[in-house]
């Protein structure tokens, strides 16, 4: 059974409003990211708001959802153009994690605050995961992949990351510098 197909005005709508919610989330912040505010800057009336996401956390959530397809289509862009060695295609992909939680570190703040422990249990880390897996796999045979993956997540905690960006003072390059650095360690245990 296929899911039913969304009516092509409240398709329009959902667009609006998540653009709605990405522009005050630019100009304002995330304090100032209330479903009546977003209504009002997308042009539509709070119910249909309300309809379609509920409360804030629904709205936080389909933004990061949202995200997170562009994300993925973006890394299926790059897999197409070309046969990418296994190591390449985990540092690009580690990478573009990176700067995924760098543009939506705010709603993934609002987020693991609304569930510190969410995260984990959500469709997003469970498909990266399973992502990670199979190119750690394939670079390293024999290691244990699943236990690698958990650990290649952890530097995108949106707390951790926000420490990092903000107190430490890290720049994302650095950070990816590191993310290379455990890709080189996991590539030299295939070579021993």
């Amino acid at each position: 059974m296929t899911a039913p197909t969304e009516r092509a005005d409240a398709a329009r709508n959902r667009l609006r409003i998540l653009d709605a919610a990405r522009r005050l989330l630019a100009a304002d912040g995330s304090a100032e990211l209330s479903l009546d505010a977003v209504a009002k800057e997308a042009g539509v009336g709070v119910g249909t708001v309300y309809r379609r996401f509920h409360h804030r956390p629904g709205l936080v959530y389909a933004l990061i959802e949202d995200n997170e397809a562009r994300f993925q289509a973006s890394f299926a862009r790059y897999r197409e153009d070309g046969t990418p060695s296994a190591h390449d295609r985990l540092r690009a992909f580690l990478h573009g994690m990176a700067e995924l939680v760098e543009d939506n570190r705010e709603l993934l703040l609002l987020a693991e605050a609304s569930a510190p422990a969410g995260r984990y249990r959500s469709a997003p880390f469970r498909r990266h995961h399973e992502q990670i897996v199979g190119m750690v796999a394939e670079l390293a045979p024999g290691v244990d992949a699943a236990y690698l993956a958990d650990l290649l997540l952890m530097p995108y905690t949106p707390g951790l990351f926000d420490f990092q960006r903000t107190e430490r003072g890290w720049d994302l390059d650095r950070i990816k510098r590191g993310l290379d650095t455990l890709i080189a360690g996991i590539g030299a245990t295939a070579e021993r």
